[in-house]
């Protein structure tokens, strides 16, 4: 039929009263509506009175003619609802727009309808939260802390109307959770014939169910999987998967096809979980949904399960898993089960791997003592119940994760075999740490390649007697060799180290906590000269600071590894009475014991508290978060505020506010009531601690209101330390999508604020830490000019955290940075400030001995609640420089460690396919060394060196005369350099000449040797290969392969440990030798205090290997500080012995 240029005559049938015409007319509107609907678009009534009209034989043809008359109205509502009127005339597998359109909006609707909750339901506080403090709970300890502050913080009363945590986003972008019935004024809303009319919804599903089925067809799952958990239809989610496994089945019996799609949509299941779904409940389901069908499967995909268990905490079933595997019997089941173990210890707390390991098999003991000993022995390894634990479970089950058995299994003993329980111990081994920090430590040792010219240049750059200097340089050489044992610094410089006093000398003594941390073996040894001792009368004591510092650096040894040390702490700790061990046994039982939920240890903690000391009180504070870290705890989140409210020292509050925040790590919306109160307090350190407990317990997540309520409060706060904190912690709830960052934090950069630009030039070190981000580098360059001293600072350490184990070929501007890091250390005229920042910086670019990198997410994805700790608590240096030490709980060896099935670490080759340079160390730097002070030569008038000079023609001139033959001067250069000195000397160089020239040499040298590095680059040849126990960076491990035939590994090599499967185990093998544990022990410290001064000045010569220079160390640290704080803090200055003033003046 030729195309209308007109539809009046066309539109005039739909008023006849033939229904043939009427059909007519529909047909030829259906065909050319959309040239002619701008006339149609008056009569749309009278087509859907056709439509209405149950005799109408086409009714939905005039359904469909209506729905596109409203679709190039725009009105798509309209338009979805004719449309699905239509039946089978709408063809969802004809291409067009008005089919994509109606389709996408169904979907929509759909995921609205599907849900079966309240659209607000995610921005109201929940019913379970357990940090609702009632006004009359607890009687008067809720009231009088409710008293404490005018707002009554945690009443849900008080929750501001306007909070951008409560109320509705006032986008007018599409929502389809707004489409429920009863939305009908807000944007993009239903009307309610869609809720209401059974038939629409009858044909939306039918639609829906249409589409699914054809992308089933065209193997379009992960379409399917999204749609189903937008709209938290659970039974869609399975069906899909289950779809994709018989389709798998299918092309497996016939050809081999797509072997390993099932596998792929279990992935990307788990990574929607983890990444994009922001609610915890609808995470726990769909994560239990994931379990039920991995364990379903006849070959489960183990390591997926792992991930589940982890992030569920259902630990019963861990064990489960782990017996299951080891029951097999064969080698590789028994492998995969040894490689579980290692990625458990990664992503899990002490306490999830305390009941693991309880939970596994254990022979059964002896007859005899069975009936007592063995019960009581099982009591001792079995926790008892606290009432946390059954709060935290409650919130859980309503929260949506399945109940399961918080107490541990009463009976597991069983006859093994000997293999089998070989297996078991070799299980409670991996999972109690020691065999993961044992090869990090193996690793950071070995491949130890700090440059000790950058310290030594650090070290001479500042002055030694400043506090501050003292501090910065001590915490570049903690940095720079974290792990690696190597402590040969102190040992060469102890002259410098005996300028330490006070708290320098503490933090000097923490600092060898950091260097030997997991040292599991020799650590107490090698701190056995600074831990407190009983007091002996007569004898010396030695100084507080660095006992207490001795704790401290005994709790970073063994860190998150609970062991003898945890106690050995607690009992000096609780034997201790200065304030100054208290503090540094304090933090000691923080790190060692994160996350034990000990509720003994918490109750040690809180009785140092009532104290009422600011000196240990911000350290027993942290403490106290520390040991109840992620566990949500009612009746310690009462205490910390009521006690906040009471004291009236700043340094405690502080210390409670960041308790606090590490008691709500990863709680998501159970923290949001807490937020609030503390946000509403008219305490700035309360609220700057609501901020904390906002970044942690929402860390990683990318939530988008948690931005939104940090990017308010960065802005609308009156305090500077509030809004630096609120810009700061960007970097943690954005880590995992550091690339949104530099735009979000552009213009904060920019703020007249120095505290807000401050902030954002450390929320980008945070986020973008190790990545080489250019679009952050771009953002801190300019800061590092900024007028504001601690700006600079910032842009230093941000600078250094995002240039972690960069080199020349992965960003051309890492040579740069590193010499603008060596210029401001050595800047005279620099601020002590950015100096501070610049140390750090240069020890926290070259951390572990340039083999570590900062990571706030573990090898497979989930988040490293040690890294995101330390992060957080090191941010805190700001207010106390011994906090800057927990920085070093981020540092994640980048090693891929190959081990057996005997857990033995054999001698073999991967392969790498790169450029050996594109992923090599960085040169070392170039520290030139500086010229000494020129002697001031002496004068010489111009008189007497015209005098000079006639003497010497005349001298010439006797000696052509006395002879026959002329003979050649034999000191022709001097003569000529004297005439050539003369005519220069009239135009001297200025200095800015030499400078600018200086400068011009360095630039081409520098582009020189940019070429020649390219050039060298382009010859080298593609792949390498590299031996077990060496240095891959993250970007490398998606090159990296196993071509060697005889070891290949269970999983996809992800980084660290790797457990190989040894295809002829028959045969010899050769095993890499463990150079760490041959170390030599450290020779016990002098006895007296005379003897240990004398001593450690005495023999600064001698070697390091022997011990005698940890004894010399132990000397000078804890010699008692006999002066006072206004005292001269070291020996007499031999630096002026520098200069040689006196000599030029004799010469003159």
């Amino acid at each position: 039929m030729p195309a209308l240029t007109s539809a009046a005559g066309v539109v005039g049938f739909l008023s006849e009263p033939e229904p043939e015409l009427q059909v007519f007319a529909l047909k030829v509107l259906n065909e050319q509506i959309d040239s002619l609907w701008t006339e149609v678009a008056g009569s749309v009534g009278d087509i859907e009175a056709l439509y209405e009209d149950p005799s109408f034989p086409e009714r939905e043809l005039a359904a469909l003619v209506a729905a596109k008359v409203y679709y190039n109205l725009q009105e798509y509502n309209e338009s979805m609802i004719f449309a699905l009127g239509a039946g089978k005339l709408f063809d969802i597998d004809h291409e067009g727009e008005f089919e994509d359109t109606i389709i996408s909006k169904c979907v929509d609707t759909y995921i609205a309808l599907s849900g079966n909750v309240p659209a607000n339901n995610t921005n109201q506080p929940p019913s379970q939260l357990t940090t609702a403090f009632s006004s009359n709970a607890n009687g008067a300890s809720s009231i009088s802390a409710g008293l404490a502050s005018p707002t009554t913080p945690f009443s849900q009363s008080t929750l501001p109307s306007k909070s951008l945590l409560s109320r509705q986003d006032s986008t007018t972008t599409f929502d389809p959770a707004q489409q429920v019935a009863g939305n009908a004024n807000l944007p993009g809303a239903l009307p309610a014939s869609v809720a209401s009319q059974a038939s629409v919804q009858k044909q939306l599903y039918a639609i829906i169910d249409e589409l699914f089925e054809r992308c089933f067809q065209g193997g379009s799952y992960r379409q399917v999987i999204g749609i189903a958990v937008e709209a938290r239809r659970l039974d869609v989610l399975r069906r899909a998967i289950l779809r994709a496994s018989e389709d798998e089945e299918k092309q497996r019996k016939g050809e081999d096809g797509d072997f390993i799609r099932s596998q792929e949509l279990m992935e990307y299941v788990l990574e929607i979980c983890m990444n994009v779904v922001q609610e915890r409940g609808l995470r726990n389901e769909l994560l239990q949904l994931v379990l039920n069908l991995l364990n379903d499967i006849p070959s489960p995909d183990y390591f997926s399960i792992a991930k589940c268990i982890v992030y569920l905490n259902e630990h019963t079933m861990a064990s489960d898993m782990l017996v299951q595997l080891v029951n097999k019997g064969d080698a590789k089941s028994t492998a995969v089960a040894y490689q579980i173990a290692f990625d458990l210890y990664d992503n899990s707390t002490q306490d999830f791997l305390k009941k693991v390991r309880g939970d596994l098999p254990k022979p059964p003991e002896p007859a005899p003592p069975a009936t007592t000993d063995d019960q009581d022995g099982m009591q001792e390894e079995v926790p008892e119940p606290r009432e946390s634990d059954q709060l935290l479970k409650e919130l859980d089950d309503s929260a949506g994760v399945p109940a399961s058995s918080l107490e541990g299994n009463q009976d597991k003993e069983t006859e093994l075999s000997p293999e089998a329980q070989k297996a078991f111990d070799s299980i409670r081994t991996i999972l109690s740490g020691t065999k993961t920090i044992e090869l990090d430590l193996e690793f950071l040792f070995r491949s130890n390649r700090a440059d000790m010219a950058v310290l030594n240049k650090i070290r001479d750059s500042v002055e030694a007697r400043n506090s501050i200097y003292h501090t910065a340089v001590t915490l570049a050489t903690a940095f720079m060799h974290a792990g690696t044992t190597n402590d040969s610094f102190f040992r060469q410089n102890l002259e410098w180290l005996g300028k330490a006093v006070n708290w320098s000398k503490f933090t000097a003594t923490a600092a060898l906590g950091v260097i030997h941390r997991g040292n599991l073996g020799q650590g107490q040894k090698l701190l056995e000269p600074y831990l407190p001792k009983d007091q002996i009368a007569g004898a010396n004591p030695s100084s507080a600071y660095s006992q207490g510092g001795s704790l401290y650096a005994l709790g970073l040894i063994y860190a998150n590894h609970e062991t003898f040390a945890l106690d050995l702490i607690r009992e000096h700790f609780k034997k201790a009475t200065e304030e100054v061990v208290q503090h540094g046994g304090a933090l000691g039982l923080g790190v060692a014991g994160m996350a034990t939920g000990d509720e003994s240890i918490y109750e040690d903690l809180k009785s140092v508290l009532w104290t009422d000391s600011a000196l240990n009180g911000e350290a027993v504070g942290i403490a106290m978060g520390l040991i109840m870290l992620g566990t949500g705890d009612i009746r310690a989140l009462e205490y910390m505020i009521q006690y906040a409210h009471d004291t009236q020292h700043e340094k405690i509050v502080r210390g409670l506010a960041l308790g606090m925040a590490l008691i709500m790590y990863g709680r998501q919306e159970g923290a949001d009531e807490l937020v609030n109160g503390l946000l509403d307090d008219p305490d700035p350190i309360l609220r700057y601690g609501g901020i904390q407990t906002l970044a942690l317990a929402y860390c990683g997540t990318g939530s988008n209101k948690a931005v939104r309520k940090l990017l308010h409060v960065a802005v609308s706060d009156v305090s500077d330390d509030v809004r630096r904190i609120a810009v700061m912690s960007l970097g943690f709830i954005l880590f995992r999508k550091p690339s949104s960052v530099p735009r979000m934090v552009e213009l904060l950069s920019e703020s007249y604020n120095p505290h807000v630009r401050y902030g954002a030039a450390m929320a980008l070190g945070i986020s973008c830490a190790g990545t080489g981000l250019d679009e952050a580098i771009d953002l801190l360059e300019p800061m590092i000019k900024d007028p504001t001293d601690f700006v600079r600072q910032g842009a230093l350490i941000s600078l250094s955290m995002i240039m972690i184990q960069q080199n020349e070929a992965m960003n051309p501007k890492v040579g740069t940075i590193r010499k603008t890091l060596m210029k401001a250390i050595s800047d005279r005229h620099e601020d002590a400030m950015t100096k501070f920042g610049s140390a750090i910086a240069l020890g926290i670019i070259d951390a572990g001995g340039r083999n570590c990198t900062i990571s706030l997410q573990t090898q497979t994805g989930n988040l490293n609640m040690s890294g995101i700790v330390g992060m957080a608590v090191f941010t805190q240096y700001w207010y106390w420089f011994p906090l800057t030490h927990f920085l070093s709980l981020s540092f994640a060896p980048t090693a891929v460690v190959g081990l057996d099935q005997d857990l033995e670490v054999p001698s073999f080759k991967f392969y790498s396919a790169t450029r050996p340079s594109l992923f090599d160390y960085p040169p070392e730097q170039e520290t030139k060394q500086e010229d000494a002070p020129k002697k001031v030569e002496t004068a010489v008038l111009s008189t007497t060196a015209q005098a000079k000079r006639r003497a010497q023609r005349k001298e010439k001139q006797q000696r052509r005369e006395s002879m026959d033959i002329d003979q050649t001067p034999t000191t022709p250069k001097t003569v000529n350099l004297d005439d050539k000195m003369e005519t220069d000397e009239p135009a001297p160089k200025t200095e800015e000449g030499q400078e600018s020239e200086k400068a011009d040499g360095e630039k081409k040298d520098g582009d020189a040797q940019a070429e020649s590095a390219k050039k060298r680059m382009e010859k080298e040849k593609v792949g390498y290969q590299l031996e077990n126990m060496s240095r891959v960076l993250p970007a490398q491990r998606k090159f990296i392969s196993f071509p060697d035939g005889r070891y290949q590994p269970v999983k996809k090599p992800t980084g660290g440990v790797i457990l190989l499967t040894d295809s002829t185990p028959s045969e010899a093998k050769s095993l890499m030798e463990l150079k760490a544990k041959k170390t030599v022990k450290p020779a016990a410290a002098p006895v007296t205090l005379q003897d240990r001064v004398s001593e450690a000045l005495g023999q600064q010569e001698a070697s390091d290997r022997d011990g005698q220079g940890a004894a010399e160390a132990a000397g000078v640290l804890t010699a008692v500080d006999e002066d006072g704080e206004g005292g001269e803090e070291a020996e007499v200055p031999r630096e002026f012995d520098y200069f040689t003033d006196e000599e030029g003046g004799n010469e003159g």
